[in-house]
């Protein structure tokens, strides 16, 4: 009866021990909140994540059209009405070639990666106008133009050059036609059934927080970027073909066909920008996408260590971590004959918990590793002697300490091995 009492003791210290325990997870998410409010007031102050699309050549028409309406006596009858519309070019070929400078600006603890990306442009159109339907009703041809659709243009910085057919054209604010943000040229008025040949380019200075996008929207496009930052995360509809990432930074190379995405047919159905998640979202700080936009390449600065990720992960063991010392302690006093008093189960318990708080709180200032190092080395030296004393013998203060050293490097391995955590997690049990 009274190990049966002893039994349920243990259990029940083992459940109390989970509100702690709960407690450090809740601050850990908080801690992770203060990082994403730290990115989006970083992305409200200048620019958030970016996406370009376009080249597009934008040529709006009238056209006179013949519709059936019913008069004031219910009779239908046929009349004749403008109706205007945009016919739109994508290009033959386009080449987008640049740089991405990170630049990481700090919040209190939290450092935010924004980056400059300082790229050129180069697109190439073979349009054709189309003829009149009606000889007699001909169409009106507006002025066309070239469409840069952005999703924030106050992240574009520096001078704009923008070179069709060899001559230097005037930018201007906006994507020309619809709402978002962009930039636009206007081109000479061309006639019914003309042809448009252009080779255009642009240079130009993008600024934004963390992540890029760029929509293939041309025929064949080669895409290129290089950074010197060595943690990149492509997150896009491709992966880039070749790709080399190393410690000096990373080099990254697309070719992607217009028959192996759908970008032209949503840029028609009135997507402008590729779909990313905003700068500071649950989505954004998981890598993931979710608004709904034009299939795109993708390319997003992160964090080689994300603290909080990690931290939240190893808590999820601190529940393996007390019930392995209980049954421990359980055991020695079992078998040695030892008392050991409820009350100092739960103090080891809320000192195994304490870890993970400490943890986080070094790993804000000094690499995750040290801090990790630190925490546990502390956690074990606490637990080692005091242990000693309650179990009444140094040696067994120090088995009990290697048997928490053990626990806590194979945690470790854990944490740095995404790949192999489900096999070492078994392993661990």
């Amino acid at each position: 009866m009274r190990l049966l009492l002893k039994i349920l003791m243990v259990i029940g210290l083992t459940i109390a021990i989970l509100v702690p325990l709960m407690m450090i997870r809740g601050t850990i998410q908080e801690r992770q909140n203060y990082r994403r409010e730290a990115v989006q007031t970083v992305a409200r102050s200048s620019a958030g994540a970016q996406a370009l699309s376009g080249p597009v050549l934008m040529v709006p028409y009238t056209e006179l059209v013949e519709v059936e309406e019913k008069d004031n006596q219910g009779f239908s009858r046929k009349v004749r009405r403008e109706e205007s519309g945009t016919w739109m070019f994508f290009p033959e070929t386009l080449e987008a070639k640049g740089a991405m400078k990170p630049i990481v600006r700090k919040i209190g603890l939290h450092e935010v990666r924004k980056y400059e990306f300082a790229t050129r442009l180069h697109a190439e159109f073979k349009a054709t106008v189309p003829s009149d339907a009606d000889a007699l009703a001909p169409r009106k041809i507006g002025q066309p133009f070239l469409s840069y659709a952005i999703a924030d243009v106050r992240g574009v910085v520096g001078l704009q050059t923008l070179t069709i057919n060899g001559k230097d054209v005037e930018l201007l604010q906006g994507p020309g036609s619809g709402d978002g943000g962009g930039l636009h040229a206007r081109l000479p008025v061309t006639l019914a059934g003309g042809a448009i040949v252009l080779d255009s380019q642009l240079d130009f200075t993008l600024e934004g927080t963390e992540s890029l996008a760029i929509a293939p929207l041309a025929k064949r496009n080669i895409i290129t970027i290089d950074s010197p930052w060595p943690h990149p995360l492509f997150n896009g509809d491709f992966l880039p073909r070749k790709r080399t990432i190393d410690d000096k930074g990373f080099h990254a190379e697309w070719e992607i066909s217009s028959l192996a995405t759908n970008a032209q047919a949503q840029y028609l159905g009135g997507s402008r920008v590729p779909g990313m998640a905003p700068a500071g979202s649950v989505d954004a700080a998981n890598n993931t996408e979710t608004v709904s936009g034009l299939d795109a390449i993708g390319v997003s600065l992160v964090e080689p260590v994300n603290i909080y990720s990690q931290a939240d992960r190893a808590s999820k063991y601190g529940i393996l971590f007390v019930l392995l010392t209980f049954v421990g302690f359980f055991m020695f006093e079992l078998i040695k004959q030892l008392r050991i008093h409820p009350i100092q189960y739960g103090l080891v318990g809320l000192a195994l918990a304490i870890f993970f708080l400490l943890l986080v709180a070094l790993s804000e200032h000094m690499e995750f590793g040290l801090a990790y190092l630190i925490a546990s080395g502390a956690c074990i030296g606490l637990l080692g002697y005091y242990v000693s004393h309650v179990l009444r013998s140094w040696l067994r203060g120090l088995g009990f300490a290697a048997m928490l050293s053990t626990l806590y490097g194979a945690l470790y391995g854990l944490l740095i091995s995404e790949d192999n955590a489900m096999v070492l997690g078994a392993g661990l049990l």
